[in-house]
């Protein structure tokens, strides 16, 4: 081994007798080695221009390693693939070209390496690690000892437009397809962000409880609910979980964006889906009226709407019950518009209260009759001569706010129940 001067320059070691054990021939004999081509050889870089590299690999001359033969990246510049004094893998091109020369290859040498590592990690369903080192038509060039093609397609779980900002960057990938003979290696990114999302969302799936109250924001607003963004995955509130109350457009009731308190109905593990509802995390109105009143009381209802069988009125916010025809009246009624019209405000008596149903049994006729008002309605209203309930303090106010209260909750109509 010879030195280097503090250009870079090399000086061979000089031979003196002296230095000899045995006759000068055996010597040089025993030092050099013996070559073929495609061998991969190991070296000391001694040499570096803009065009070539000088590699000392025992042999009688050194090795030269053309610029084009340094990396599998484009026009690069020697000193920044090696540097002097490194030893570095080549593989034997030709032991003399026409002008004499020994050329190496360090890119030939990496690849034939490459193959066999990726080989192995093919088998074992691993992981490559490279470096992005040119865009190309349909995705992206990366240096993994070879040049390794990434589709556009595969580089993130959604296409990327613009591939420029990966130039540079070291990525992981899977590999998915491998033909040596082709020369044909294909990566995927996004097959390996697929198994670790897989991952995360089985890992937030089991720690998922039915029953639970979860946070969220609202991330989609479709036909059928809305989809909330729970952290580590998307849950559906179906629209008929979004409200106590009939809802015909969800957006009535969500926008994206909304921060929302909702309960975990279901967990599919297999499907990856979770269901939720906004409506079990509030109060049900039902609920609230039925603890509220009671059967015998009288209530203030306006009609919504008129059937062959009776006529609906609302009587709390989402609340409606059903006035029979036979309760309309104490004579005989054929149709309900003989008694009411839809947006009359009148008094009711509760004779029926289903929560379970969900239906409340309302009479007219018995409401004539008189009875205990209920508790809401106390103090607003007294008795005249006739017994009739009539307004009582200020009217005005009184009607001011029925007035205010029925434009709010006459505005959402329930579905039609059955007799």
């Amino acid at each position: 081994m010879g030195t280097f001067d503090k250009d870079g320059n090399y000086t061979p070691r000089q031979v003196v007798e002296r230095d000899l054990s045995q006759p000068f021939a055996e010597a040089i004999g025993n030092t050099m080695v013996e070559l073929k081509e495609g061998q991969l050889v190991t070296g000391t870089v001694v040499r570096i221009t803009r065009d070539e590299v000088l590699v000392e690999i025992g042999y009688k001359t050194e090795g030269v390693i053309l610029s084009r033969e340094l990396s599998i990246r484009n026009d690069v510049d020697p000193n920044e693939i090696v540097k002097l004094g490194e030893k570095i893998e080549t593989l034997v091109l030709t032991l003399e070209d026409k002008e004499g020369r020994l050329l190496l290859s360090k890119k030939r040498a990496q690849y034939e390496r490459a193959w066999g590592d990726i080989e192995k990690v093919k088998a074992a369903d691993g992981t490559v690690e490279g470096l992005v080192i040119e865009v190309v038509k349909g995705g992206l060039i990366v240096d993994i000892g070879l040049r390794g093609f990434l589709p556009a397609s595969l580089v993130e779980l959604r296409r990327v437009r613009d591939l420029a900002p990966y130039i540079g960057q070291r990525i992981t990938a899977k590999i998915l397809e491998l033909d040596r003979n082709r020369n044909n290696v294909v990566l995927s990114r996004r097959t390996l962000l697929e198994q670790n999302q897989r991952g995360a969302r089985d890992e937030f799936l089991t720690n998922l409880k039915i029953g639970e109250v979860r946070k969220g924001r609202i991330s989609s607003v479709v036909a059928f609910g809305a989809f909330v963004d729970l952290g580590g995955m998307d849950g559906l509130i179906h629209v008929s979980e979004l409200s106590w109350k009939h809802v015909d457009n969800p957006t009535a009731v969500v926008n994206i964006g909304d921060e929302v308190t909702v309960k975990v109905l279901e967990v599919d593990m297999e499907r990856e889906r979770i269901s939720l509802s906004l409506k079990a995390t509030q109060q049900d109105p039902w609920q609230e009226f039925a603890n509220g009143h009671q059967v015998g009381q009288l209530v203030y209802g306006r009609v919504t709407k008129l059937v062959p069988f009776g006529a609906f009125v609302q009587v709390g916010d989402g609340i409606e019950g059903l006035v029979h025809i036979s309760e309309m009246s104490a004579h005989h009624v054929e149709a309900p518009e003989q008694v009411v019209t839809p947006a009359e405000e009148l008094w009711v008596k509760i004779i029926d209260l289903d929560l379970a149903r969900r239906r409340i049994s309302l009479s007219i006729k018995q409401a004539a009759e008189g009875g205990e008002l209920a508790e809401e309605y106390r103090g607003q209203f007294q008795v005249d001569e006739q017994g009739n309930w009539v307004g009582g303090g200020d009217d005005s106010a009184r009607e001011a706010a029925w007035s205010e209260y029925f434009d709010n909750a006459g505005s959402t109509e329930s579905s039609t129940p059955t007799e």
